[in-house]
C-alpha cells in the first residue's frame, strides 16, 4: 500500500479531507503544521543560530587535532 501526503490550502479543505477519510473509515495521522521556511526542526535551527552567535562573540574553545587522542 502507498502513503499519500495531502496538502490542503485552507481550513475548509482540511476539514473536508478529514471528513472523507473518516466516512471511508481510512485511518490517518495528523501532525502540527511545519514552518515552510525549511526542512529543519525550528528548535535545531535555533541551536545552530545560537552556536553561530557564540562563535562570533568568541565563546568557543580550540582543540588542536594532535591533542584529540590524548
Amino acid at each position: 500500500m502507498e502513503t499519500l501526503v495531502v496538502h490542503p490550502q485552507n481550513e475548509a479543505q482540511q476539514r473536508a479531507v478529514k471528513a472523507i477519510l473518516e466516512a471511508l473509515q481510512v485511518p490517518y495521522d495528523s501532525e502540527p503544521e511545519v514552518d515552510n521556511e525549511g526542512p529543519y526542526n525550528p528548535e535545531f535551527v535555533t541551536k545552530i543560530l545560537e552556536a553561530d552567535e557564540d562563535i562570533k562573540a568568541g565563546r568557543f574553545t580550540v582543540i588542536k587535532s594532535e591533542d584529540l587522542w590524548k
